[in-house]
Order: structure tokens, then sequence, then C-alpha cells
């Protein structure tokens, strides 16, 4: 059994080396984008929670997405604050390792909770006599469980197998927080066996949600081409048009980034977009584009408008 000797106990981020000439501008940029993000996210939590009229599964998997974002935002932006300000970051390897590990959980947790989604628009469109039968709270509950103990399990049989890796240098990373490619490239051990590991949890994690989130859309559109109204066609994709586009935000950078896995800068710029873009417009999208939210919202408001003058 191999040991796990250590000789680099330090990570150095290099970040965005070509944005320093506007640090000034990007710093506030991203702490702002920070703010409103976990504002955003937080709000769409309370809302859901307040309103009873929002106690349905589709707006339970919405504040899990919301939750997620957020979890996503607290590891990558405030260290990412730390290189952008003084244009660059050390981090101990068990701190760089411990960000991966969140992150990717975090990320792959999103690909399921998406693909559970899509597959509640499903039912509720192309099958919607049986809806409520189908999907309730117990399936509610059992899916997000499932999805926390798969990605768990996931993990720590990551962290086993990374944790034979040995690190003898370099010890800087070209990126503004820690992904699996840079920190495999740093060892000088032998990645066949991690790097076999991450194509084979792929599968299940991203690549099968994902065929699964375009069967489902196959199925719902061709479902709503077929209600004879075009009022009635509109109101049906409303329904599912704020998830499409997470979707495809969510999913159509994160696949660039593996289409063209090196370019450099430009990944660094498509990992701005899901891991910083994402979940800033989430909350935007589903507020913006829902009523329910919307109403749900502006009652609040009023009855926070009324205590206050009740007072």
């Amino acid at each position: 059994m191999p040991y796990n000797i250590t000789a680099v106990t330090e990570i150095f981020l290099l970040g965005f080396q070509n944005f320093q000439s506007i640090k000034n501008f990007f710093f506030p940029l991203i702490l702002l984008t920070y703010c409103v993000t976990i504002s955003g996210n937080l709000l769409i939590i309370v809302v859901v929670s307040a309103s009873r009229s929002l106690h349905s599964p589709m707006y339970f998997f919405l504040t899990q997405l919301s939750i997620l974002d957020i979890f996503l935002s607290t590891i990558i932006v405030p260290n990412m604050l730390h290189i952008v300000l003084y244009e660059g970051s050390s981090m101990s390897l068990i701190g760089c390792l411990s960000q991966f590990y969140c992150f990717f959980a975090t990320e792959s947790l999103e690909c399921l909770l998406l693909t559970v989604m899509s597959y509640d628009r499903y039912q509720a469109i192309c099958n919607p006599l049986h809806y409520s039968s189908i999907i309730d709270f117990t399936f509610c509950i059992k899916s997000v469980t499932f999805s926390w103990l798969f990605v768990v399990i996931t993990i720590i049989i990551f962290s086993i197998t990374m944790s034979h890796l040995l690190f003898c240098g370099p010890n800087v990373i070209d990126h503004f927080f820690c992904d699996r490619d840079p920190i495999l490239n740093l060892s000088c051990s032998d990645t066949f066996t991690v790097k076999v590991e991450s194509y084979l949890v792929a599968m299940p994690l991203a690549v099968c949600p994902f065929l699964v989130i375009i069967i489902s859309y196959v199925y719902i559109i061709r479902t709503i081409l077929n209600i004879p109204s075009v009022t009635g066609r509109q109101k049906t994709f409303s329904t599912c048009s704020s998830h499409l586009a997470v979707v495809s935000l969510y999913y159509g950078s994160l696949i660039t980034i593996y289409i063209f896995p090196n370019m450099n800068e430009a990944k660094k710029i498509l990992s701005l977009v899901y891991n910083i873009v994402t979940p800033l417009f989430n909350p935007m999208i589903y507020s913006f584009r829902n009523k329910d939210i919307k109403q749900a919202l502006e009652k609040i408001q009023q009855k926070m408008h009324n205590e206050f003058h009740m007072r």
C-alpha cells in the first residue's frame, strides 16, 4: 500500500493575470455579484418557505437549487476575491483538495437536481392526471436524499484514490480555484486511475442526467405542440421555460469547457459563467419569469407594509 508522502504542502493560485490592469473594476464587480447572488437565492428560499401557495414539489426543488447556488458561490468567490485583490493566493494542499471536493459535490448535485426538476415538469405536462400521485412529498425527499448519498459516496471514493497521489512540485495552478485537471497536473504520481474514475463517475452524474433532460424536453415539446390553442401552448410552455433557461446556461458553459479543455483563458471565462453567473441568474430567471413567485413576493411585501403601519 503506497504512503501519502507529500512534498508540496502549499498551492499558489495565479487567478486572472490578464485582468490585473482592471483589478479596481473587476474586484467590486465580483463582490457585487456575490452579494446579489446570496441575497437573490436567500429571497427565493424565504418566499417559497413563507408562502403556502408555493408549497409544491416544483418550488421545493427550486429552494434546493438556491441552496446549492449559495454553496457553490461561497466555495469559489471569497477566495477568488482574495486572488484578484492580491494578484494570486496561497492555500494549503489539503485546503485545495477540500475546495475541489466541495465544488465537485455541489456541481454534481446541481446536475442531478436539474434532472429531477425536468422529470417533475415532464410529469406535470405529459402526465397531469397522475402527477400528484407520482410527484409527492415522499418522492421529493427520496430524490434529494438519494442524490446527496450518491454524491457523498463518490466523494469518498475520490478522496481515497487521490490521497495516494504524490505532490512533489511544481505548486502553481493557473486558475482561480482548485479544479480536478489543475490539481492532477501538479502530481508526480500516475493519475490514470483518478482520470478513469472521473470518466466513469461523469456518466451517472453528468452525461446520463443531461440525456434524461433532453429526452424529457423532447416529450414536453411534443405534448405542447399537440395543444390546439396558442394561448394554451404559451401557458404550458411558461411553466418549464425558466428551468429550460437555467439548464441551457448551466450545461452550455459546462459542455464547452470539456469540448475545448486546452483553452486556458477561455476556460477561466467559461468557469466564471457556471460558477458565478449561473447562480446569479437562477433566482432572476425564476423570479422574473414566474407569476406565482412574483405574486407571493407582493403578498409578503404587502403584509410587511401593513404590519409596519399598524405599529
